[in-house]
Protein backbone atom coordinates (compact mmCIF):
# COMPACT_ATOMS: atom_id res chain seq x y z
CA UNK A 1 0.00 0.00 0.00
CA UNK A 2 1.22 3.45 -0.43
CA UNK A 3 2.37 5.87 2.24
CA UNK A 4 0.24 8.49 1.40
CA UNK A 5 -3.04 5.89 1.86
CA UNK A 6 -1.25 4.77 4.65
CA UNK A 7 -0.84 8.27 6.31
CA UNK A 8 -4.62 8.25 5.75
CA UNK A 9 -5.56 6.20 7.36
CA UNK A 10 -4.21 6.97 10.53
CA UNK A 11 -4.68 10.62 10.14
CA UNK A 12 -8.36 9.43 10.23
CA UNK A 13 -7.63 7.83 13.41
CA UNK A 14 -6.05 11.12 14.88
CA UNK A 15 -8.94 12.93 13.89
CA UNK A 16 -11.80 10.39 15.15
CA UNK A 17 -9.57 11.34 18.24
CA UNK A 18 -9.45 14.64 18.31
CA UNK A 19 -13.27 14.77 17.52
CA UNK A 20 -13.70 12.58 20.71
CA UNK A 21 -11.75 14.58 22.73
CA UNK A 22 -13.91 17.77 21.55
CA UNK A 23 -17.35 16.58 21.95
CA UNK A 24 -15.87 15.05 25.78
CA UNK A 25 -14.81 18.39 26.54
CA UNK A 26 -10.89 16.72 26.71
CA UNK A 27 -12.23 14.27 29.11
CA UNK A 28 -10.99 11.49 27.20
CA UNK A 29 -7.88 12.74 25.66
CA UNK A 30 -6.91 12.33 21.78
CA UNK A 31 -3.91 10.15 22.60
CA UNK A 32 -6.09 8.09 24.83
CA UNK A 33 -8.28 7.17 21.79
CA UNK A 34 -5.44 6.96 19.17
CA UNK A 35 -3.70 4.19 21.56
CA UNK A 36 -6.45 2.18 22.16
CA UNK A 37 -7.66 2.05 18.38
CA UNK A 38 -4.55 1.17 17.41
CA UNK A 39 -3.81 -1.33 19.75
CA UNK A 40 -7.13 -3.35 19.58
CA UNK A 41 -6.29 -3.08 15.29
CA UNK A 42 -3.00 -4.45 15.89
CA UNK A 43 -3.84 -7.47 18.36
CA UNK A 44 -7.07 -8.50 16.14
CA UNK A 45 -4.41 -8.44 12.79
CA UNK A 46 -6.78 -5.87 11.13
CA UNK A 47 -4.04 -3.87 11.26
CA UNK A 48 -0.25 -5.36 10.13
CA UNK A 49 2.31 -3.92 12.30
CA UNK A 50 4.51 -2.84 8.85
CA UNK A 51 1.69 -0.23 8.07
CA UNK A 52 2.92 2.49 11.15
CA UNK A 53 6.25 2.44 9.77
CA UNK A 54 5.27 2.20 6.16
CA UNK A 55 3.64 5.17 6.58
CA UNK A 56 7.33 7.21 6.88
CA UNK A 57 6.07 9.23 9.66
CA UNK A 58 7.83 7.29 12.34
CA UNK A 59 10.61 8.38 10.88
CA UNK A 60 10.09 11.91 10.62
CA UNK A 61 8.54 11.93 14.47
CA UNK A 62 12.05 10.58 15.55
CA UNK A 63 13.35 13.32 14.05
CA UNK A 64 11.63 15.89 15.28
CA UNK A 65 11.30 15.15 18.86
CA UNK A 66 14.02 17.23 19.89
CA UNK A 67 13.65 19.94 17.79
CA UNK A 68 9.55 20.47 19.17
CA UNK A 69 11.02 19.98 22.76
CA UNK A 70 13.46 23.13 21.41
CA UNK A 71 10.22 25.02 20.66
CA UNK A 72 8.45 24.18 23.95
CA UNK A 73 11.36 25.49 25.71
CA UNK A 74 10.52 29.02 23.54
CA UNK A 75 6.78 28.47 24.72
CA UNK A 76 8.19 28.83 28.43
CA UNK A 77 9.74 31.98 29.56
CA UNK A 78 12.56 31.82 31.45
CA UNK A 79 11.30 33.92 34.33
CA UNK A 80 8.88 31.47 34.73
CA UNK A 81 10.86 28.13 34.12
CA UNK A 82 13.09 29.84 37.32
CA UNK A 83 9.84 29.77 39.86
CA UNK A 84 8.89 26.07 38.87
CA UNK A 85 11.06 24.60 41.76
CA UNK A 86 8.35 23.64 43.25
CA UNK A 87 6.65 21.49 40.44
CA UNK A 88 9.81 20.09 40.53
CA UNK A 89 9.70 19.18 44.22
CA UNK A 90 6.16 17.85 44.44
CA UNK A 91 6.77 15.26 41.60
CA UNK A 92 9.85 14.00 43.26
CA UNK A 93 7.74 14.09 46.56
CA UNK A 94 5.08 12.19 44.35
CA UNK A 95 7.99 9.30 42.52
CA UNK A 96 9.16 9.03 46.27
CA UNK A 97 5.36 7.42 47.72
CA UNK A 98 4.99 5.75 44.77
CA UNK A 99 8.00 3.70 44.48
CA UNK A 100 8.41 2.86 47.94
CA UNK A 101 4.66 1.99 47.89
CA UNK A 102 5.13 -0.61 45.20
CA UNK A 103 8.46 -2.04 46.49
CA UNK A 104 7.28 -2.97 50.16
CA UNK A 105 3.13 -3.77 49.10
CA UNK A 106 4.35 -5.92 45.86
CA UNK A 107 7.06 -7.53 47.23
CA UNK A 108 4.87 -8.85 49.96
CA UNK A 109 1.94 -9.70 47.61
CA UNK A 110 4.39 -11.07 45.10
CA UNK A 111 7.90 -10.64 45.51
CA UNK A 112 10.62 -8.53 44.91
CA UNK A 113 11.41 -8.88 41.49
CA UNK A 114 8.26 -8.31 40.05
CA UNK A 115 8.03 -4.75 42.20
CA UNK A 116 11.19 -4.20 40.23
CA UNK A 117 9.15 -5.06 37.05
CA UNK A 118 6.79 -2.36 37.44
CA UNK A 119 8.48 0.15 39.60
CA UNK A 120 10.33 1.75 36.92
CA UNK A 121 8.18 1.73 33.89
CA UNK A 122 5.24 3.07 36.46
CA UNK A 123 7.36 6.40 37.40
CA UNK A 124 8.13 6.80 33.29
CA UNK A 125 8.06 6.15 29.95
CA UNK A 126 9.58 4.07 27.66
CA UNK A 127 13.26 4.73 28.61
CA UNK A 128 12.78 3.44 31.94
CA UNK A 129 10.42 0.41 30.25
CA UNK A 130 13.51 -0.39 28.23
CA UNK A 131 16.18 -0.36 30.66
CA UNK A 132 13.67 -2.85 33.24
CA UNK A 133 13.04 -5.21 30.90
CA UNK A 134 16.69 -5.60 29.63
CA UNK A 135 17.67 -5.54 33.14
CA UNK A 136 15.27 -8.43 33.86
CA UNK A 137 16.32 -10.83 30.69
CA UNK A 138 19.86 -9.86 31.39
CA UNK A 139 19.18 -11.53 35.09
CA UNK A 140 17.34 -14.03 33.52
CA UNK A 141 13.96 -13.27 34.59
CA UNK A 142 12.17 -13.44 30.83
CA UNK A 143 9.28 -15.17 32.64
CA UNK A 144 7.84 -11.28 33.80
CA UNK A 145 9.28 -9.39 31.53
CA UNK A 146 5.87 -8.78 30.44
CA UNK A 147 5.03 -6.54 33.68
CA UNK A 148 7.41 -3.77 32.31
CA UNK A 149 5.72 -3.83 29.37
CA UNK A 150 1.70 -3.77 30.05
CA UNK A 151 2.23 -1.73 33.09
CA UNK A 152 4.02 0.85 29.85
CA UNK A 153 1.04 0.16 27.84
CA UNK A 154 -1.50 0.71 29.95
CA UNK A 155 -0.35 3.37 32.14
CA UNK A 156 -1.85 5.95 29.65
CA UNK A 157 -5.60 4.57 30.24
CA UNK A 158 -5.24 5.40 34.09
CA UNK A 159 -2.78 8.76 34.02
CA UNK A 160 -4.80 10.84 30.87
CA UNK A 161 -8.12 10.63 31.88
CA UNK A 162 -7.23 11.61 35.73
CA UNK A 163 -5.45 14.32 34.15
CA UNK A 164 -8.07 15.55 32.05
CA UNK A 165 -10.47 15.62 35.04
CA UNK A 166 -8.50 17.74 37.83
CA UNK A 167 -6.83 20.02 34.93
CA UNK A 168 -10.63 20.87 33.84
CA UNK A 169 -11.29 21.67 36.90
CA UNK A 170 -8.55 23.62 37.43
CA UNK A 171 -8.73 25.68 34.18
CA UNK A 172 -12.53 26.53 35.11
CA UNK A 173 -10.86 28.70 38.33
CA UNK A 174 -8.42 29.76 35.96
CA UNK A 175 -11.35 31.11 33.66
CA UNK A 176 -13.28 32.46 36.18
CA UNK A 177 -10.49 35.00 37.43
CA UNK A 178 -10.79 38.75 36.31
CA UNK A 179 -7.50 38.27 35.14
CA UNK A 180 -8.73 36.67 32.25
CA UNK A 181 -11.44 38.04 31.24
CA UNK A 182 -9.13 41.51 30.62
CA UNK A 183 -5.95 39.55 29.19
CA UNK A 184 -5.26 40.87 25.85
CA UNK A 185 -5.15 38.30 23.01
CA UNK A 186 -2.97 40.13 20.87
CA UNK A 187 0.31 41.15 22.21
CA UNK A 188 2.54 42.53 19.24
CA UNK A 189 5.89 41.36 20.51
CA UNK A 190 7.77 41.70 17.48
CA UNK A 191 7.61 45.71 17.83
CA UNK A 192 8.94 45.65 21.73
CA UNK A 193 11.80 43.13 21.14
CA UNK A 194 14.78 42.52 18.45
CA UNK A 195 16.44 39.48 18.25
CA UNK A 196 20.04 38.85 17.88
CA UNK A 197 19.83 37.68 14.02
CA UNK A 198 17.94 40.36 11.72
CA UNK A 199 14.51 40.96 11.86
CA UNK A 200 13.71 40.53 8.76
CA UNK A 201 15.31 37.21 8.69
CA UNK A 202 13.04 35.60 11.02
CA UNK A 203 9.83 36.37 9.25
CA UNK A 204 10.74 33.54 7.16
CA UNK A 205 9.11 30.21 8.22
CA UNK A 206 12.38 28.37 6.72
CA UNK A 207 14.61 30.41 8.80
CA UNK A 208 12.76 30.01 11.93
CA UNK A 209 12.48 25.70 11.35
CA UNK A 210 16.26 25.94 10.54
CA UNK A 211 17.07 27.38 13.24
CA UNK A 212 14.64 24.83 15.42
CA UNK A 213 16.47 22.08 13.78
CA UNK A 214 19.89 23.18 14.59
CA UNK A 215 18.57 23.52 18.37
CA UNK A 216 17.40 19.89 18.21
CA UNK A 217 20.62 18.62 16.72
CA UNK A 218 23.37 20.35 19.06
CA UNK A 219 20.92 18.32 22.08
CA UNK A 220 21.59 15.16 20.76
CA UNK A 221 25.45 16.32 20.21
CA UNK A 222 25.63 17.36 23.66
CA UNK A 223 23.45 14.25 24.88
CA UNK A 224 26.16 12.12 22.84
CA UNK A 225 29.00 14.10 24.27
CA UNK A 226 27.91 13.85 27.96
CA UNK A 227 25.48 11.55 28.35
CA UNK A 228 22.33 13.88 29.50
CA UNK A 229 19.54 12.46 28.16
CA UNK A 230 18.75 15.10 24.92
CA UNK A 231 15.20 15.69 26.22
CA UNK A 232 16.72 18.02 28.87
CA UNK A 233 19.68 19.63 26.43
CA UNK A 234 16.95 20.47 24.24
CA UNK A 235 14.70 22.26 26.44
CA UNK A 236 17.51 24.28 28.29
CA UNK A 237 18.78 25.16 24.38
CA UNK A 238 14.81 26.27 23.77
CA UNK A 239 14.30 28.26 26.88
CA UNK A 240 17.79 29.92 26.70
CA UNK A 241 17.83 30.58 23.21
CA UNK A 242 14.19 32.41 23.39
CA UNK A 243 15.62 34.06 26.30
CA UNK A 244 18.50 35.45 24.29
CA UNK A 245 16.25 36.32 21.69
CA UNK A 246 17.88 33.72 19.55
CA UNK A 247 14.68 31.84 19.00
CA UNK A 248 11.41 33.79 18.53
CA UNK A 249 8.71 32.88 21.39
CA UNK A 250 6.48 30.36 20.30
CA UNK A 251 9.02 29.41 17.57
CA UNK A 252 6.69 26.49 15.47
CA UNK A 253 3.77 27.82 15.69
CA UNK A 254 5.45 31.35 14.22
CA UNK A 255 6.65 29.26 11.46
CA UNK A 256 3.41 27.31 10.88
CA UNK A 257 4.46 23.94 11.56
CA UNK A 258 3.16 23.31 14.91
CA UNK A 259 0.10 20.73 13.63
CA UNK A 260 1.91 18.24 11.12
CA UNK A 261 4.53 18.18 14.08
CA UNK A 262 2.19 16.81 16.45
CA UNK A 263 1.06 14.50 13.98
CA UNK A 264 4.16 13.01 13.45
CA UNK A 265 5.05 12.29 17.03
CA UNK A 266 1.87 10.75 17.40
CA UNK A 267 2.81 7.88 15.10
CA UNK A 268 5.91 7.86 17.55
CA UNK A 269 3.28 7.30 20.16
CA UNK A 270 1.77 4.33 17.97
CA UNK A 271 4.47 2.82 16.90
CA UNK A 272 5.25 2.12 20.73
CA UNK A 273 2.40 -0.38 20.44
CA UNK A 274 4.63 -3.28 18.19
CA UNK A 275 5.17 -5.94 19.59
CA UNK A 276 2.76 -6.12 22.84
CA UNK A 277 0.04 -8.77 22.75
CA UNK A 278 -3.26 -9.72 24.53
CA UNK A 279 -1.74 -12.58 26.37
CA UNK A 280 1.54 -11.36 28.16
CA UNK A 281 -0.89 -8.28 28.94
CA UNK A 282 -3.25 -10.89 30.34
CA UNK A 283 -0.50 -12.93 32.16
CA UNK A 284 0.17 -10.11 33.98
CA UNK A 285 -2.94 -8.89 34.39
CA UNK A 286 -3.22 -9.25 37.97
CA UNK A 287 0.03 -7.88 39.02
CA UNK A 288 0.30 -5.25 36.98
CA UNK A 289 -3.44 -4.33 38.01
CA UNK A 290 -1.95 -4.21 41.69
CA UNK A 291 1.12 -2.08 40.83
CA UNK A 292 -0.92 0.71 38.73
CA UNK A 293 -3.64 1.11 42.16
CA UNK A 294 -0.24 1.29 44.63
CA UNK A 295 1.74 3.32 42.17
CA UNK A 296 -0.94 5.77 41.26
CA UNK A 297 -2.30 5.91 44.55
CA UNK A 298 1.68 6.54 45.70
CA UNK A 299 1.99 9.28 42.85
CA UNK A 300 -1.34 10.79 44.22
CA UNK A 301 -0.46 10.89 47.78
CA UNK A 302 2.93 12.57 47.37
CA UNK A 303 1.05 14.82 45.48
CA UNK A 304 -1.58 15.79 48.14
CA UNK A 305 1.26 16.23 50.40
CA UNK A 306 3.17 18.38 48.23
CA UNK A 307 0.27 20.54 47.87
CA UNK A 308 -0.09 21.28 51.14
CA UNK A 309 3.62 21.92 51.82
CA UNK A 310 3.49 24.41 48.87
CA UNK A 311 0.28 25.77 49.16
CA UNK A 312 -0.92 24.83 45.62
CA UNK A 313 -4.62 23.85 44.46
CA UNK A 314 -4.65 19.60 44.55
CA UNK A 315 -6.31 20.34 40.73
CA UNK A 316 -3.28 21.42 39.61
CA UNK A 317 -0.53 19.55 42.10
CA UNK A 318 -1.90 16.04 41.25
CA UNK A 319 -2.26 16.61 37.14
CA UNK A 320 1.63 17.72 37.54
CA UNK A 321 2.72 14.78 39.26
CA UNK A 322 0.71 12.10 37.13
CA UNK A 323 2.94 13.48 34.24
CA UNK A 324 5.06 10.01 35.52
CA UNK A 325 2.14 8.06 33.64
CA UNK A 326 2.58 9.40 30.22
CA UNK A 327 4.73 12.19 29.93
CA UNK A 328 5.89 14.09 26.59
CA UNK A 329 3.92 14.60 23.81
CA UNK A 330 0.61 13.58 26.33
CA UNK A 331 1.17 16.03 28.72
CA UNK A 332 1.38 18.81 26.14
CA UNK A 333 -1.14 17.56 24.66
CA UNK A 334 -3.89 17.28 27.25
CA UNK A 335 -3.02 20.53 27.81
CA UNK A 336 -3.60 21.98 24.50
CA UNK A 337 -6.71 19.99 24.29
CA UNK A 338 -8.23 21.80 28.04
CA UNK A 339 -7.37 25.29 26.65
CA UNK A 340 -9.39 24.74 23.88
CA UNK A 341 -12.30 23.19 25.43
CA UNK A 342 -12.31 25.12 28.70
CA UNK A 343 -11.49 28.46 27.37
CA UNK A 344 -14.02 30.02 25.24
CA UNK A 345 -12.37 33.03 23.97
CA UNK A 346 -8.68 33.41 23.24
CA UNK A 347 -8.05 35.44 26.18
CA UNK A 348 -8.58 32.86 28.77
CA UNK A 349 -7.46 29.75 26.17
CA UNK A 350 -3.99 31.96 26.47
CA UNK A 351 -4.18 32.13 29.96
CA UNK A 352 -5.05 28.18 30.74
CA UNK A 353 -1.17 27.61 28.58
CA UNK A 354 0.31 30.48 30.00
CA UNK A 355 -0.54 28.56 33.64
CA UNK A 356 -0.36 25.11 33.10
CA UNK A 357 2.43 23.97 30.17
CA UNK A 358 5.17 25.41 32.25
CA UNK A 359 4.36 22.84 35.88
CA UNK A 360 3.25 20.09 33.37
CA UNK A 361 5.74 19.73 31.27
CA UNK A 362 8.57 20.46 34.03
CA UNK A 363 6.48 17.36 35.95
CA UNK A 364 6.78 15.62 33.08
CA UNK A 365 10.75 15.87 32.68
CA UNK A 366 11.28 15.13 36.30
CA UNK A 367 9.53 11.95 36.10
CA UNK A 368 9.79 10.58 33.01
CA UNK A 369 13.03 12.21 31.49
CA UNK A 370 15.52 12.42 34.96
CA UNK A 371 13.44 10.68 37.81
CA UNK A 372 12.51 6.97 36.30
CA UNK A 373 15.56 6.28 34.26
CA UNK A 374 17.41 6.80 37.64
CA UNK A 375 14.93 4.97 39.63
CA UNK A 376 14.99 1.97 36.87
CA UNK A 377 18.69 2.08 36.94
CA UNK A 378 19.33 1.48 40.42
CA UNK A 379 16.61 -0.76 41.18
CA UNK A 380 17.59 -3.16 38.27
CA UNK A 381 21.30 -3.40 39.47
CA UNK A 382 19.45 -5.08 42.93
CA UNK A 383 18.76 -7.97 40.85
Amino acid sequence: MQPIYLALLFLAIIAIGEIISIKSRARIPTLLVVVATVFILLQTGILPESYIAASTFVAIGGVLVPVLIVHLGTMIPLKTMLQQYQAVLITLIGLVFSVVGVLVIVTILFNYETAVAGAGPITGGIIAYIITAEGLREAGLTAIVAVPITVFTIQNFFGMPLTSIFLSRYAKKIRTEEAAATLDPIEPESNQKTYLLPDTWMQSHFVIIFLLFAGGALAVFLDQLTGVNASLWALIIGVAGAALRFFPERSMEKANSSGITMIALIFVVMNSLIGVTWSQIIESLIPVLVIMVIGIGGLMLGAVIGARLFKWDLNKAIPVVLTALYGFPGDYLIVEEISRSEGRNEAEQKRIVDELLAPMLIGGFTSVTVGSVAIASILISTL
